[in-house]
């Protein structure tokens, strides 16, 4: 890694022959783990888990070394989940879990018929506005407000947050669209977040019924393989990617996750075989992390119980959002190691891969930030433009164009293979 960049590039497109992945293999694992009965790949019905079995099968198939008797890498944690009755009315309509509506993630269950009462900014500036909110039962309303109040909650006064914190249900309005999370705890206020033209702004009431579980010391687990190297085996360079995504919102919805992080899983696996097959001087450890969506648990998890000493990891790259490169890719962790940034933009540029590869600095939004904070050079790939769906039902493997993979691919193996020189 140390060796001239411009040197090892000339080595590299005098020898290296890249196998082209197989897009038909990469849709099947796209529509597999996508599909309901993987449940959006979370905690609810053990998703997680079937998607783990799934992606253990095929590390086996490929024929990737494990470093214990199984592939997995057990850890535990706590996740608040929806596995039952998600319903949410306003007077006669009933609307549509997931799409027209979703469920913050720390909510708790309940069950009630409420009355509404609508809350917008004058209470900040109106005495007479602020008072009649203040006499609100809030055990028997609901609290209805639109994303401009919702800005404003971070600084309301203190008279005003103790009321809100009291209050048994709220529904935030949006604008645009509707975007899940995860929550290891679980709060005392049922928050729905509904999109504002599902909305009936003229009713006076609303019903829902919410079955939440918070499951304490769910078991959930890493999957690892490896690819001895030719020369130096006990050095290594990662390959990651997390396989685990948001899960159901009741019986009827659920995340399918085909770019968030389905691509990433299928990237992972086309990149396997490729150096299954070829086997590079350094040893490839080949990570599907669980829990990256509850707050990168997964791979935490592995920093602090190292399968190799985290000083023999030479290069980790972490791929999620994989299925666009419509408007190139971004490389987080690019300002921290120009070295390697440089080498990246080379191969790309002589081979015209991607239109941009763009770079920023440490950021701690995804498996690869642990690492980095271990000393681990690191890079985190994700692919730009395209699609707008994102944690969320409409992320399906249907409409996910998978416009640059084939050239990500290539860029992605041009550099893991020339780091290896």
């Amino acid at each position: 890694m140390k060796k001239n960049i411009c040197s090892l590039l000339v080595v590299l497109m005098s020898s290296v022959c890249l196998n082209a992945q197989n897009m038909e293999r990469v849709h099947a694992y796209l529509d597999t783990l996508c599909s309901p009965n993987m449940h959006g790949r979370g905690a609810t019905y053990d998703g997680q888990k079937i998607a783990a079995n799934y992606l253990s099968d095929r590390f086996r198939e490929i024929g990737l070394s494990s470093f214990s008797e199984s592939y997995f890498q057990t850890f535990n944690y706590d996740i608040n989940t929806f596995p039952k009755k998600v319903f949410f009315k306003t007077n006669k309509t009933t609307l549509i879990t997931g799409k027209d509506y979703i469920v913050q993630a720390g909510s708790p269950s309940g069950k009630a018929t409420l009355k509404i009462y609508k809350l917008d900014t004058l209470i900040f500036s109106s005495k007479k506005h602020l008072a009649k909110f203040l006499k609100v039962n809030l055990k028997k309303t609901a609290l209805v407000y639109d994303e401009l109040f919702a800005k404003k909650l971070k600084t309301i006064p203190k008279e005003i947050a103790a009321k809100l914190s009291a209050a048994s249900c709220i529904i935030e309005l949006k604008d645009k669209k509707l975007t899940m999370g995860l929550s290891q705890k679980q709060g005392n206020t049922i928050v729905f977040e509904v999109l504002k033209d599902k909305f009936d702004i003229k009713a006076k009431s609303i019903c829902y019924e919410i079955d939440a579980e918070l499951i304490k010391n769910y078991q959930a687990q890493n999957i690892i393989g490896y690819i001895k190297g030719r020369e130096v085996p006990d050095s290594f360079l990662f390959i990651t990617a997390h396989y685990d995504h948001l899960g159901r919102l009741g019986s009827s919805a659920y995340f399918p996750g085909a770019n968030d992080n389905g691509s990433g899983i299928s990237m992972l696996l086309e990149l396997a075989r490729y150096y299954k097959d070829h086997p590079q001087r350094y040893s490839i450890v080949i990570v599907a992390f669980g829990a990256e969506e509850v707050g990168l648990i997964g791979s935490k998890y592995f920093t602090e119980y190292p399968l190799v000493p985290l000083t023999k990891i030479r290069f980790l790259l972490n791929l999620d959002l994989m299925g666009t490169g419509d408007d190139g890719m971004m490389v987080v962790n690019g300002t921290l190691f120009p070295k390697e940034f440089e080498l990246l933009t080379k191969i790309n540029s002589a081979d015209s891969y991607l239109p941009e590869i763009k770079k920023r600095g440490k950021a701690a939004n995804s498996d690869h930030y642990h690492f980095t904070e271990k000393g681990v050079p690191a890079f985190f790939f994700y692919t730009l433009g395209g699609i707008a769906a994102y944690h969320d039902v409409q992320d399906i493997p249907e409409t996910l164009p998978l416009t640059k993979f084939s050239e990500v691919y290539k860029l992605i193996s041009t550099f893991i293979t020339t780091l290896s020189k």
